[in-house]
């Protein structure tokens, strides 16, 4: 009889499996299993190891004494293979004297038992040593330096900030820094040492841990930091860095450390410095970022100025103290200094007031707040007599309605629209190009400005559908965002420096030449600047170095703060580009000092020019700040007068 075969059912249907048949299994195979689960123990191997140790050991004597005896032959004494084993291990072992049997196993057991106990004490010993190397590799051990800035928390930002500090304290005998944060140190030491690039003679420590737990932060040694700076985790919010505020005041009650954190909401902001007494000073890292874009974009070169006001490498803004100017008006402190460039006055309350009338008297203990390569270059040198060149013609152009192409979009394009919404003429346009994969869509809702007229049109990121958007009429400006949003940021800029090739190739044809689109790219990482300057923009704006410029400025002197607060207020005194022809006539050599009169005419504090035939290759160039009131130039068309003064 045929026996019927069973069906094969699928998984999850309904019929009964087979039973499994038992498969006998060998006494290899237990023996193997037996093996791979007895290493899962800690002492497994070390023991398997000692005994293969004492096997090869065994081997070896064996087969030394077979050669041996092979060797010899017969002779007069020949001792059994045994005799000559015990012999030969022993002479090895440095014992030889013992004869009975009794003595021998007894040695053999000391021997083996002391060897076990030795290496029961080196094995404690390395484990001890790796333990602890370990500990110290995981930064779990408390910091014992002081003078440090301490910076609290992990983002891209910290890598700028380390650069600035570094050239900040160049001429300090051991600066250090201090980097507390919930990230893996090695990884910490990995990213500084590729990302930062050299330091100098800037010594950075890296601890691991959780800024926002006392239990951990008391480790930082926060009371012995000479400034601390909290920075704010994309991801995270505002909710962090709040929580480490409160950290860094439940572990140290010193409230003249200066505590500069980034947040995004301004009443975040003003509630933390209010809650603290003004220990806590914010900077909105989004506002600075959206403002000189913005400005970039209306005002070419003006990013160029703002990189070199606000890093430690060119000019910066200082503080000081002028007994000769008391009681004299702001108009004579714009022509008191040869070397510096004066853009406003701190009163003897510490109230900052930014390019003042040029009436205003300067009262007693005031402080003069002013552009100079070093702080030793302010000197007074008398208030120069100069006079404001005559012009005569010159007229305020009427602005035409002007059409902007914004490739890629964020929050950042929304704040940065709102921005140039009150600057640009009536009937100007804005047509938003994105891909709404890489957007939220939050973002793209009530897209409606004061003044403008907006469109949107969804992209794939197809190169041929952004050419198309450009080509459908002459923009005056295109300014490409990075994306911030299911994207990474190498991805998002380079998305940009490609769409940046393909705009400047686009742009090149004659009808363009006429009136040319100028193109503002944003970068999101610093690193990737020289490659975006490969695409010859006309003004760059790198958003992780902004930020982190104005942290690390207000961290090495806190009275900046509402100077950049200032600055970057869209109600305050604001850094501006001027026609020069408004202030000088054209094609005539002019000095310096006479601009700065005419600044003074204005009520506008003068820092500066652009020329523009230098910025012919990029908007970077052409920039000179803060020269020496003797130095003269011939303006030309285009060119520009740098002031700091009312939008």
């Amino acid at each position: 009889m045929t026996e019927t075969p069973r069906e094969s059912y699928g998984q999850g249907a309904q019929g009964e499996p087979d039973v499994p048949t038992r498969t006998r299994i060998s006494f290899g195979k237990w023996l193997r299993y037996q093996f791979d689960n007895s290493l899962s123990k800690a002492s497994a191997f070390v023991a398997y190891a000692f005994l293969l140790l004492i096997v090869l050991s065994i081997f070896n004597t064996a087969f030394n004494i077979w050669i041996q005896a092979t060797a010899l032959g017969a002779q007069q004494e020949n001792p059994d293979f045994w005799e000559l084993f015990y012999r030969r291990m022993w002479t090895t072992l440095g014992d030889v004297a013992r004869l009975s049997w009794a003595d021998r196993t007894s040695s053999l057991l000391a021997w083996i038992s002391s060897t076990a106990v030795n290496a029961i004490v080196i094995g404690f010993v390395a484990t001890g040593i790796s333990a602890s190397v370990q500990k110290l590799k995981a930064g779990k051990s408390p910091v014992i330096s002081s003078g440090h800035t301490l910076i609290l928390g992990w983002s891209n930002r910290i890598f700028p900030i380390l650069k600035e500090l570094a050239v900040a304290s160049s001429n300090l005998r051991k600066p250090t820094v201090v980097i507390f944060a919930d990230v893996d140190r090695l990884l910490m030491e990995d990213e500084i040492s590729s990302r930062a690039g050299d330091l100098g003679k800037l010594r950075i420590i890296t601890r691991k841990g959780d800024p926002t737990n006392p239990g951990d932060l008391i480790r930082a040694n926060v009371g012995g930091s000479k400034s601390i700076i909290i920075l704010d985790a994309d991801e995270a919010g505002d909710a962090t860095v709040v929580s480490t505020v409160l950290a860094v005041k439940s572990v140290v009650s010193d409230s003249t450390i200066p505590i500069v954190a980034e947040v995004d909401d301004a009443q975040t902001g003003e509630a933390l410095t209010s809650a603290t007494r003004g220990q806590v000073l914010t900077v909105r890292s989004h506002d600075v970022i959206a403002r000189v874009t913005a400005q970039a974009s209306r005002q070419p070169g003006l990013s160029t100025v703002i990189l070199d006001l606000l890093d430690f490498a060119g000019d910066e803004i200082y503080f000081t103290s002028v007994p000769a100017l008391e009681g004299k008006t702001y108009g004579d402190v714009l022509l008191a200094f040869n070397g510096a460039s004066a853009i406003g006055v701190r009163d003897d309350k510490g109230g900052i007031h930014l390019n003042p009338k040029a009436s205003t008297k300067v009262g007693k203990g005031a402080q003069i707040i002013a552009i100079a390569e070093d702080d030793d270059k302010i000197v007074y040198s008398g208030v120069l007599k100069a006079k404001a060149p005559t012009v005569t013609g010159s007229k305020s152009v009427k602005r035409s309605a002007e059409h902007l192409l914004v490739i890629g979009w964020s929050s950042m394009g929304r704040s940065v629209i709102t921005e140039l919404a009150s600057f640009l003429p009536k009937g100007s346009t804005v047509h938003i190009v994105a891909n709404p994969k890489y957007v939220d869509a939050a973002e793209l809702k009530s897209l409606k400005f004061a003044g403008l007229a907006v469109s949107y049109s969804a992209s794939t990121g197809d190169i041929d559908e952004l050419i198309a958007a450009a080509e459908a009429k002459h923009y005056d400006e295109v300014i490409v965002l990075g994306y911030r949003n299911a994207i990474s940021e190498s991805e998002a800029d380079a998305q940009t420096m490609l769409t940046m090739l393909q705009m400047n190739t686009l742009f090149e044809d004659s009808k363009n030449k006429v009136h040319p689109t100028r193109l503002v790219a944003e970068i999101l990482d610093s690193r990737k600047a020289e490659l975006a300057r490969v695409a010859a923009v006309d003004d760059l704006v790198i958003s992780d170095n902004l930020a982190a410029l104005v942290v690390a400025q207000i961290s090495e002197n806190p009275a900046l703060s509402p100077v950049f607060t200032d600055l970057f207020d869209a109600s305050g005194a604001s850094v501006n580009m001027r026609p020069i022809e408004e202030y000088a006539p054209l094609k005539k050599p002019v000095a310096f000092s006479q601009l700065v009169a005419a600044g003074v005419a204005k009520n506008e504090s003068v820092i500066g020019y652009r020329v523009a035939a230098d910025a012919q290759s990029s908007g970077a160039q052409g920039v000179l700040l803060n020269p020496v009131k003797g130095h003269e130039f011939t303006p030309a068309a285009g060119d520009s007068l740098i002031v700091v003064g009312d939008v």
